[in-house]
């Protein structure tokens, strides 16, 4: 099958936080390949990170100062990105990499993706462009972790991403969108390898 492996970095999770960063890069499950040559990142305009410092958590403001002030200096209006990804969406590369005989929607693919992800993109690009370019159903690395710990193929530890990451010897967690939506489409192509092909 191929997903559309994404990641946002945000300036927290709680509801009224900020997307500052979005990355993506489809991969094929068949032959274990990143398209990276359809490979995306957007940065997304936010308020000043002064202004923002009072209500940041504190693991934010030491590990995404730069980013938060990335995007604020650098980042597209939500909805130039809006605009920027439903006309990637519409490239013929992406359509024709994602096409199937029965014309469904592309499957989002991500780790922990209830936590921010789908909730930050279904407010800020609103519930009906989601639901016009993506499947209903979604495939989560965090969800299938944690199936294999539960069938015993992987330690309990393996539920963290960054744990999981290094289990798999693939080192760190990088905490930027389009790294991270790499790494866990490979994290999941390295686990069918191990568990999935024989």
């Amino acid at each position: 099958m191929r997903y559309l492996s994404i990641d946002l970095e945000a300036t927290g999770l709680n509801e009224h936080d900020y997307i500052i960063e979005f990355g993506m890069v489809p991969f094929c499950t068949e032959n274990l390949k990143l398209e990276d040559d359809l490979a995306k990142n957007y940065y997304i305009k936010c308020p000043s990170f002064e202004s923002l410092r009072p209500r940041l958590d504190p693991w934010v403001i030491e590990h995404n100062e730069s980013l938060i002030k990335k995007a604020h200096s650098q980042g597209m209006e939500i909805d130039i990105f809006r605009e920027e990804l439903e006309a990637y969406l519409n490239r013929k590369e992406v359509k024709d990499y994602f096409k199937n005989e029965r014309n469904e929607k592309i499957i989002l693919f991500g780790k922990s993706m209830n936590a921010i992800d789908l909730p930050f993109l279904n407010r800020d690009l609103s519930w009906e462009f989601m639901r016009k370019f993506f499947h209903h159903r979604v495939l989560d690395l965090s969800s299938t972790a944690n199936t294999l710990i539960d069938m015993g193929f992987l330690p309990k530890e393996c539920s963290s991403g960054s744990h999981l990451m290094k289990h798999l010897g693939m080192g760190e967690v990088k905490h930027t969108a389009l790294e991270d939506a790499r790494n866990t489409a490979l994290m999941y192509l390295k686990l069918i390898e191990m568990y999935g092909k024989n």
